[in-house]
């Protein structure tokens, strides 16, 4: 079975209400089939801004910054 995007509202109920995204892509891998909330969009990794980061500076602000330091060091 290939897999297919459908409309969430052509589930049933009790599966529809599960679901948070308007698609659900249904595959069929031996034997179970699978639903998998889908969305459109593409996925968004700019507030992935660090492991530990607040949020605060950037890394194109933290390299400059890293960058003038070194010089100053100099």
């Amino acid at each position: 079975m290939t897999d297919m995007i459908l409309d969430v509202q052509v589930l049933p109920e009790p599966i529809f209400s599960k679901i948070r995204t308007n698609k659900v892509k249904i595959h069929e891998e031996n034997g179970s089939i699978i639903l998998t909330p889908f969305s459109e969009e593409e996925p968004r990794f700019d507030h992935l801004v660090g492991m530990f980061s607040d949020g605060k500076m950037s890394i194109d602000k933290f390299l400059s910054q890293k960058q003038l330091d070194k010089e100053l060091e100099n």
